[in-house]
């Protein structure tokens, strides 16, 4: 009896996909060092509530990513569009009753927790575009405008939802794994040229009818930083002085100016990677980038050994999730993109984000477990 359950136990581990637990481990870890050397800067307070806090979600992250684990994907085609509904009215409580913060209103107060229904908005979407997009054709020239009809409004409606309260930069990762998440399962080549010309007919009706003042001076100091350097320029000047300064091997963990000095905003949060620039250097910048991309290889493989195309399709979207948040966090700390709140996956500072990446993770740890079912 003991020797069929010792068995038994070796062949649950075996299934398990030992290269993803790494990968997401050492993130883990590097966010935590990085996250404690932002937290200590001279006049910082609540330093360890916030370390603290992190390695709390960090637990309660892993739980969630083992419990999703065990549960087979499954169950996720099953409840999509219940979550979908459920995060579809938390959005709408939060238009009329959220907790508003930095000049927007994206929260419900919960007493210990502050939820953001738009990161678990993120996840939801997947796995509704996934249960519609399974039962799609991927054979012949691909979808066609019948075809998107319902995939596109499932994703609008969130979309219009989030920029309204407003968040664009959430709104526009919406739209990013939604898109990608559809041209993976294939579509026509005359909806792509559609697409493209519908994009470059609404960039001009948006600046002038959808964006908001700030968001619009956003833009505006990306490509003139330097035009107002002390007010809506600093942030992004303040990055690239941290990033630059770290040169090749970085001033050291906990000796970057920058951020222990305090001059560096929202270190924790959108600027994490700005820290780990400037103690760190380019060795450790490319060192992160490169668990990342480890952490997409694995990704790709084992959606590529997926036993169906949901368990493929919910996997892609994961990875577009982190691909897309990594992709534009980078993007804006070193200059190359305009700032929005974007947090780094498994690195920033954050409840809802790290409970929700995880539990992504959990979904494509799960169709890696079951890749022997078959």
């Amino acid at each position: 009896m003991f020797t069929s359950l010792h068995v038994e136990e070796r062949t649950l581990f075996k299934r398990l996909d030992i290269n993803l637990i790494i990968v997401i481990l050492a993130l883990n870890i590097i966010g935590l060092i990085n996250l404690y050397s932002a937290t200590h800067g001279p006049t910082s307070t609540n330093v360890a509530s916030l370390f603290i806090s992190q390695i709390m979600w960090l637990i309660v992250g892993w739980i969630v990513f083992l419990v999703v684990t065990l549960v087979d994907y499954s169950v996720v085609s099953r409840i999509a569009t219940t979550a979908y509904v459920l995060n579809l009215g938390a959005i709408l409580y939060v238009t009329f009753f959220g907790k508003v913060a930095l000049g927007a209103q994206r929260w419900i107060d919960l007493g210990f927790f502050r939820y953001q229904p738009s990161e678990t908005m993120k996840l939801a979407l997947i796995m509704v575009m996934a249960k519609i997009l399974a039962t799609r054709n991927s054979l012949g020239p691909g979808m066609g405008f019948k075809e998107m009809a319902l995939p596109l409004a499932a994703l609008l409606i969130p979309f219009g939802l989030v920029v309204e309260q407003p968040d664009l930069g959430t709104g526009m990762m919406l739209a990013a794994i939604g898109v990608s998440m559809m041209f993976f399962a294939k579509v026509k080549k005359v909806i792509i040229v559609w697409a493209i010309a519908l994009g470059i007919v609404a960039i001009p009706i948006a600046w002038k009818f959808v964006l908001h003042d700030y968001q619009k001076n956003r833009v505006l100091t990306f490509l003139s930083p330097t035009s107002d350097p002390r007010g809506t320029g600093y942030n992004s000047i303040q990055s690239k002085i941290a990033v630059g300064s770290g040169r090749f091997f970085g001033k050291g963990f906990m000796k970057g100016t920058q951020s222990q000095l305090e001059f560096l905003p929202e270190r924790h949060t959108d600027f994490i990677y700005s820290v780990l620039s400037e103690e760190h250097g380019f060795v450790g910048s490319i060192a992160v980038i490169g668990l990342f991309a480890f952490l997409f290889m694995t990704g790709v493989r084992i959606a590529s050994n997926a036993r169906d195309k949901f368990g493929a399709l919910i996997t892609v979207g994961v990875l577009c999730y982190i691909f897309w948040h990594m992709f534009v966090n980078i993007g804006m700390v070193i200059g190359l993109l305009p700032i929005v709140g974007v947090p780094l996956p498994l690195l920033s500072y954050g409840g809802s984000s790290m409970l929700s990446t995880m539990a992504g993770l959990g979904m494509v740890s799960s169709v890696a477990y079951r890749r022997y079912l078959f």
